[in-house]
């Protein structure tokens, strides 16, 4: 079965997805999800990106299930480390991906994160934080979306270029490799022919490093956008020689 291991429901601060409208939509599209809510330790606003955890569990426990997991997206930063270890070695995730949202404590979506810098500036920070962070968090499974930055840059083109970036970039998917961690193919941008275009070199140059493994997530907010260009992810795994899985009690299984 098809999983789509990246989903927000009403834990997480951006979403207002109930887990029943995402039970239903996975139900209605024949695919298993997994539950990823927003774990961000020190976010410039405060209360907004945590969640109380054993609420969570409580909540959400009778509801896990071979088409139901239950795990948590938390935002890397070199400040937290200690917490979020603490977080992940203290609770029954099945799955935990690892992202970059803040640099120096402003959230990449904010503009005054792009004020009056370079894009090659800004990029390669964006790069730089995602290295240092990977070094450190070596007990998440998977690195989320890639071209998060991509999503929000003041940009005329925000895309990663590979040949822009590849001594970064491979940096960065070495890491993974020699770790063996999972990448995800965040399926919210690849409908665009030019996003496809830019990726696609960065997976392939992940199996070039000894990457073997990748997840497919939607990074859902709301019930329509589960399971979205699935089979766009699935082709660029298959393009890229990368085996698509799925965690469960944060150990991988191939999806077939």
């Amino acid at each position: 079965m098809i999983v789509d291991t990246h989903i927000h429901t009403l834990f997480s601060s951006d979403s207002k997805m109930t887990i029943n409208q995402a039970l239903q939509k996975a139900n209605e599209l024949g695919v298993a999800i997994t539950v990823t809510e927003h774990m961000d330790l020190a976010y410039p606003e405060p209360d907004a990106f945590v969640f109380d955890i054993t609420d969570y569990f409580n909540e959400y426990e009778k509801y896990r299930s071979e088409n139901l997991y239950l795990g948590i997206e938390l935002g890397m930063r070199q400040d937290c480390i200690a917490d979020n270890s603490t977080i992940v070695m203290n609770n029954q995730f099945d799955y935990v991906i690892g992202s970059i949202h803040v640099i120096d404590n402003i959230d990449i979506y904010n503009e005054d994160f792009y004020h009056m810098r370079s894009k090659q500036e800004v990029y390669h920070q964006y790069f730089d934080s995602m290295i240092s962070c990977l070094k450190t968090y070596d007990f998440i499974d998977s690195l989320g979306h890639i071209d998060y930055i991509a999503r929000y840059a003041r940009f005329e083109n925000p895309e990663i270029y590979y040949n822009e970036y590849s001594e970064k970039i491979d940096k960065v998917l070495k890491i993974l490799a020699q770790n063996q961690k999972a990448i995800e193919i965040n399926t919210r941008r690849i409908a665009d022919p030019a996003t496809l275009e830019a990726l696609i070199p960065i997976y392939k140059r992940f199996y070039a490093l000894g990457g073997r493994i990748a997840t497919a997530g939607s990074d859902a907010h709301k019930p329509e956008d589960i399971g979205k260009n699935f089979n766009i992810a699935m082709n660029i795994a298959e393009m890229c020689n990368l085996k698509l899985v799925y965690f469960e009690n944060r150990v991988p299984h191939f999806i077939k």
